[in-house]
């Protein structure tokens, strides 16, 4: 499948659910919205009462992947497989290839090599449409038009499913709805894209694709020009969508101790061996002791953190 411009994609790829979310912690503070009953998506509880996936087949199965443009590869040998109801990061330093790992699962651009399962079959033989209907992506490209409203933007996620006029049932309008909501942008819903900061902006595209109701998330670089708190609270909300919901949610970050911390699984693009599984599993094969020169940073695995050597 050949690649989409990104400005494209935003008409072209642009299906319930509910969610809890926790807003102001550092006051003490806890709100929670329920968004009805999305049953169909729901997450079961397992014989110690504790929230567990429902299904835990493999959604999206990566195996021996070579990515990069043309026939020159940025990376290659990739292996991994996430489920329903996980949230995923992808770290590494910068040009390692994760907003290209993004973009080849997106089939924004070809793979050079290997092979990438949706649901057990070749993600290339899904036709757009049907994709648009099972994968949202949030990428780093400038919007096509700053123009629109917040609104007008998170409309474009309802795209697969308009008539060929793309005109919005009431479906439609509901799902537009639930993801305002969920994204608390009912408040500026009629500004201008220009009008917004960074933060508001990336709230409006991350609810876009909510509002696209697929299966997986595919984000890069989410918490881009956020704060540590909005961060924080944009990552927590991804994990909540991911469990309360059953989607995969996979996206790209710098924010590695937040990964570390809120993530279900993490890959790390290492140029080698590009290690996959949970935090306690990389933490103790030491997977990330070796993620930056080690004559500057350094990795504490009782904390998982990051520490500046003297």
């Amino acid at each position: 499948m050949g690649c989409l411009n990104p400005s494209v994609l935003e008409i072209k790829r642009l299906q319930k659910f509910k969610i809890q979310k926790d807003v102001a912690e550092s006051g003490g503070h806890s709100n929670k919205r329920d968004y009805g009953d999305k049953s169909d998506r729901s997450v079961e509880d397992d014989s110690n009462g504790k929230s567990g996936h429902s299904d835990k087949k493999s959604l999206l199965k990566v195996s021996g992947l070579g990515i990069g443009y043309g026939s020159v590869p940025i990376a290659k040998n990739l292996d991994f497989e996430v489920s329903k109801g996980q949230l995923t990061a992808i770290v590494g330093v910068n040009g390692i290839g994760k907003s290209t790992l993004l973009r080849t699962l997106g089939t924004l651009q070809s793979k050079i090599s290997g092979s990438i399962l949706l649901d057990g079959n070749p993600i290339e033989r899904y036709p757009p449409q049907d994709l648009a209907s099972r994968i949202a992506l949030v990428l780093t490209e400038p919007m096509a038009s700053k123009n629109m409203s917040v609104r007008e933007v998170i409309a474009l996620g309802r795209q697969p499913y308009t008539n060929w006029i793309g005109r919005l049932s009431q479906s439609d309008k509901d799902k537009i709805q639930e993801a305002l909501a969920l994204l608390e942008l009912e408040g500026i819903q009629r500004k201008k894209c220009f009008e917004l900061s960074d933060g508001q902006l990336q709230r409006t595209m991350i609810a876009r694709a909510f509002a696209q109701d697929t299966e997986i998330i595919l984000m890069d670089e989410p918490t881009t020009h956020l704060d540590l708190y909005h961060k924080a609270q944009i990552l927590k909300l991804m994990k909540s969508i991911a469990h309360e919901t059953n989607r995969t949610v996979l996206f790209t970050t710098h924010e590695i101790e937040m990964a570390i911390q809120l993530c279900d699984s993490l890959l790390i693009l290492d140029g080698n061996k590009n290690p996959f599984g949970s935090s306690e599993q990389l933490i103790e094969q030491k997977a990330f002791e070796n993620l930056f020169p080690s004559d500057v940073i350094s990795f504490d695995a009782m904390t998982g953190s990051f520490q500046i050597r003297p």
